[in-house]
């Protein structure tokens, strides 16, 4: 299944770049609409993380997973790897089949912003495409280790929040000073020791905040593990 979505998503990708360089080469402003793209992620992962919400995706609520079940019967239980099974004279999608789509549709989302990231530190097509394609496969190899590593980096949201602005701002400034020679722009070698400074800070801060709690991230203070170890003492 993992390998399947990450197929799907090399592919997916692929096309995304391929649009973007095309736009990129004949539309001046694109770097301004890539921009606000990401400033726009860039607030709502902020909003997000301030609010405390799951980032757990309801997979029945997707669009793409609604509108499949519509048109195509599906399944009540999963028919090992086939995708799909014809019973009682018609064609029936398995589960595995709606997780599929769900993947790709995840991925779509993920792309609109992802993309134009990468782009605002190369302009290299290819490039884009080989950062993209060792990140997935790269999750794939790694993905039970990011997966429990994920549970403790409480701060993550606020540090690609940061990211995303940073890059964004990258962009119109780029955009900017193709009208204006005046504007400065962010080099590419100063982008890349801001993303790697906030990734180290939001490490840090994640693990200082989970120390000695499990996991716990409102059990800043270490006073959750001496109140257990006060109740255990006691007779």
């Amino acid at each position: 299944m993992l390998l399947l979505g990450i197929a799907g998503a090399l592919v997916l990708r692929g096309v995304f770049i391929a649009l973007g360089a095309a736009v990129l080469a004949n539309l001046s402003w694109a770097f301004l609409l890539f921009g606000g793209i990401l400033l726009a992620t860039a607030v709502k992962i902020l909003v997000d993380q301030l609010r405390g919400g799951s980032h757990d995706v309801d997979v029945s609520s997707l669009r793409s997973v609604r509108l499949i079940r519509r048109f195509m019967p599906v399944t009540d239980d999963y028919r090992g790897p086939r995708l799909s099974v014809r019973e009682q004279g018609r064609r029936m999608l398995t589960p595995l089949a709606v997780v599929v789509v769900a993947v790709f549709a995840a991925d779509v989302v993920f792309a609109v912003d992802s993309v134009p990231a990468v782009y605002g530190i190369t302009s290299d097509p290819y490039l884009v495409f080989a950062t993209n394609a060792f990140a997935l496969l790269g999750l794939r190899a790694l993905y039970f280790v990011l997966q429990g590593a994920l549970s403790k980096l409480v701060h993550l949201g606020y540090g690609l929040a940061t990211i995303l602005a940073f890059i964004g701002v990258k962009l119109v400034l780029h955009w900017a000073h193709g009208i204006w020679a005046g504007v400065p722009e962010i080099p590419t070698l100063a982008s890349l020791g801001v993303i790697v400074g906030v990734l180290a800070v939001v490490t840090a801060t994640s693990l200082w905040a989970t120390r000695g709690a499990g996991g716990d991230p409102t059990d800043e203070g270490g006073t959750g593990d001496e109140e257990r170890r006060q109740v255990t003492a006691q007779p």
